[in-house]
């Protein structure tokens, strides 16, 4: 059983993704970062950064105690080696699926959140915040385009943890001001994902 420490946004979706496409039994603690729950000290124990999402492994594979991990990525990763699944044992393939993955975490996720925080939640408009984080929005969905009109998903030709992490992020395109008419080939990809029962059971 996997304790999910949960909140309703796109990185906390990645994982409960991932859980529904592999099986993995888990249960839901949902935090309200709302009304700041992410700073209680039971929380904080288990992701210092006071970010979600985090988990517990209450059955690692080595049969030691439980462990916590927080990070999507680095929770993804665990997920992925301990089920065996949506993660290729293919030198290259891996490689190329875990450098997608970074390339999420590390940009297209952080880039996009700006992206909201500017022009949909900030109290005060900044003109140049809003072009700046209007302007790489387009361009890494720019990259995500050209990468995805080569491979029908981010790691080759197997779905993955990679397309995971994106697609959470990537289904809010209205969000960002991205018109799929203008990027056919991530359109087709998340028409893909759409279609698997997890994302179905998840998203409707």
């Amino acid at each position: 059983m996997i304790d999910l420490y949960y909140a309703d946004t796109p990185n906390g979706q990645k994982i409960t993704l991932f859980l529904e496409e592999t099986g993995i039994p888990y249960q839901l603690h949902r935090i309200d970062i709302s009304k700041g729950d992410q700073f209680k000290p039971e929380f904080l124990a288990i992701s210092p950064n006071n970010k979600i999402p985090a988990i517990v492994d209450n059955s690692p594979i080595d049969g030691g105690e439980p462990i916590s991990i927080f990070e999507s990525g680095a929770i993804l990763i665990y997920l992925a080696e301990k089920s065996g699944k949506l993660l290729s044992q293919n030198l290259r393939e891996k490689t190329t699926q875990l450098q997608w993955l970074f390339w999420q975490v590390g940009g297209f996720g952080p880039m996009l959140g700006q992206n909201h925080h500017f022009t949909r939640y900030a109290t005060e408009k900044v003109p140049y915040a809003i072009k700046r984080y209007t302007e790489e929005t387009q361009r890494l969905y720019s990259v995500l385009e050209k990468r995805l009109a080569q491979s029908p998903y981010l790691g080759g030709k197997e779905y993955s943890i990679a397309d995971i992490a994106t697609y959470t992020w990537a289904r809010l395109h209205d969000h960002h001001n991205i018109d799929l008419a203008n990027y056919p080939a991530i359109d087709k990809w998340l028409n893909n994902i759409n279609q698997r029962q997890a994302t179905k059971k998840l998203f409707g």
